[in-house]
């Protein structure tokens, strides 16, 4: 393997921070088990357990779980194959190095 030159994941915390302040009820997502796209707005969500758990409308497999503590927050997307995210059309990348 050549040596590449490499950032460690703190360069990570600008993009991420702004990926989500945005609202996800927009982004697409892909359900893992049947392959269904659709918006997280279209997701069933339960809320009577400890956190909220997200289900594909079509196959009802979860998507999404979310569980918040009183200083942190637990985000589980294992269910997910892709976050497709809007971005506003100014958002600027991070260049080569």
């Amino acid at each position: 393997m050549t040596e590449m030159s490499y950032l460690d994941g703190n360069m990570l915390d600008g993009p991420m921070r702004e990926l989500f302040t945005v609202d996800l009820s927009s982004a697409m997502g892909r359900c893992e088990n049947c392959g269904t796209t659709g918006s997280m707005a279209s997701l069933h969500v339960y809320s009577h357990a400890p956190g909220l758990v997200a289900r594909c409308p079509s196959c009802e497999e979860v998507m999404v779980r979310l569980v918040r503590g009183p200083d942190r927050a637990w985000l589980d997307m294992r269910g997910t194959t892709y976050l497709q995210v809007p971005m506003p059309m100014e958002q600027t990348f991070p260049g080569p190095l």
